[in-house]
């Protein structure tokens, strides 16, 4: 049974129990009438409980039968009543309350209380981020674990939400998918809810399904847990400079709403403390969102899913597509050297037209040498999302890049949501600063950023 459902049969019994002095009372003023009312609730109250326990623990679970007593109790006290006999009032209220001091035991003693816990991920490609903690809570034989992709908008120039996206299909074969419109979270409850997007309506190119904005998820569950999709380059707490550049992590609805923010390492985590303190600060909150005791146990560093699942995925272990094989393998059958190509969104906006002939010339480059190296391009996946949205012309012109990429065939375009098996698959990654730079130092790859500005 789950905790929310036990908690909801103890409330119910605490009601019976005001309802024995009601009855009483009723008893001893001579009030047929209320006591008639009150011993029926009672009886139907307690047909509640019975049948929520049924459904949880069977129709033989000990609590029913003391619940069938209390109800034969409830129903002779009525007869007698009915039929003019005379009740003892302080008998019935001694009888009443043993019964349900049994049941309150039975209770809290033989029903055993199953977690539930939610994970509600928006982009597949970003599941990593939560796919070790589901498997541990999915292999706890006390925990109810559900995997419910939730929609995601587009936004439109002007702020308002575009198409609707939902990726509830590109899911590892091995993770059952729970449809969001089949899972009530605010009737169900769950012990807890874990996200990975921060942002709730303050992202300028995405926005998770307003439905499933931090603030109001945390009102379905007694524990709202944010762990990034992302993971940085790790600072020092000390170095100013660098923190500046990621502090906007760091107060976001995600960080703000969630009872526990879980981080890469634990510098990375003085430093969201430090940041968050500092942000509450300028905006006036005070209370638990400046006081550090509270936020050294609100925020973790106990690192990111992300890292588990690139180090504990190995190569021999990956379905590795028939047209990639093509590109990979050589004549007699060895493989040619793989390397990462990753382009970002940030390295898109800031260079434009110089980030596009940097990636024509890298194209160029590879495909001269295409009989010794494979290239494996993996563009951010909400570089589409972004472009179209903030740079509508910059777009086209990306497209046509893309596009003749895919068409000429001489390498692999990874826009699958298994950011793992890039970056185990490949002997190098090349390209611009994000997460996945930190994923390939954690696997001991060797890296190389391009340096668009120099060109």
């Amino acid at each position: 049974m789950r905790k929310s459902q036990k908690n909801q049969i103890l409330d119910a019994l605490g009601l019976l129990d005001r309802a024995h002095d009601a009855i009483k009372k009723a008893i001893e003023t001579g009030n047929q009438e209320a006591a008639f009312t009150l011993l029926e609730q009672c009886q139907d109250s307690a047909i509640q409980i019975g049948g929520m326990i049924e459904e949880a623990e069977g129709e033989e679970f000990a609590t029913v039968g003391l619940l069938e007593h209390y109800c034969e109790q409830l129903y002779q006290t009525y007869e007698l009543i009915r039929q003019q006999q005379s009740v003892s009032s302080g008998k019935l209220y001694k009888n009443l309350r043993k019964d349900l001091i049994r049941i309150e035991n039975s209770v809290k003693n033989d029903i055993l209380v199953r977690k539930s816990a939610v994970f509600l991920p928006y982009k597949a490609s970003m599941w990593d981020s939560l796919e070790s903690v589901w498997r541990t809570a999915d292999a706890d034989p006390d925990c109810d674990a559900y995997v419910i992709p939730i929609p995601y908008f587009d936004k439109n120039p002007d702020g308002s939400l575009g198409q609707m996206h939902y990726e509830g299909d590109q899911y590892p074969k091995d993770v059952p998918i729970t449809r969001y419109d089949e899972y009530d979270l605010q009737a169900q409850r769950p012990d807890v809810i874990y996200i990975h997007n921060p942002y709730d309506e303050c992202n300028h190119v995405t926005s998770v399904h307003p439905y499933f904005y931090a603030r109001d998820l945390k009102s379905y569950t007694d524990k709202l847990v944010y762990i990034p999709y992302f993971i940085l380059e790790e600072i020092e707490p000390d170095n100013q400079a660098a923190i500046d550049r990621m502090k906007h992590f760091c107060f976001t609805p995600g960080t703000i709403y969630a009872d526990q923010v879980i981080v890469q390492s634990e510098n990375m985590r003085q430093i969201y403390i430090n940041e968050y303190m500092k942000a509450a600060k300028e905006m006036g909150l005070g209370g638990e969102h400046t006081d550090r005791k509270f936020l050294e146990q609100k925020f973790k560093g106990t690192g990111s899913p992300k890292i588990d699942k690139v180090l504990h995925t190995k190569k021999e272990d990956l379905e590795i597509p028939g047209e990639w094989l093509k590109i990979i393998e050589k004549p007699d059958g060895s493989w040619k050297k793989i390397i990462f190509y990753n382009t970002s969104v940030s390295a898109l906006l800031q260079h434009s037209d110089k980030m596009l002939e940097k990636m024509e010339s890298v194209f160029e480059t590879f495909k001269n040498n295409k009989d010794e190296v494979a290239l494996l391009w993996r563009p951010h996946p909400l570089i589409q999302a972004t472009i179209e949205s903030m740079r509508p012309q910059l777009w086209a012109e990306y497209q046509q890049i893309k596009d003749r990429y895919i068409e000429e065939g001489w390498g692999i375009y990874d826009d699958t949501p298994d950011v793992d098996r890039a970056v185990v698959l490949s002997d190098a990654y090349y390209g611009d600063w994000s997460s996945v730079v930190q994923l390939c130092k954690e696997k001991g790859i060797p890296m190389m950023i391009q340096d668009v500005a120099a060109e």
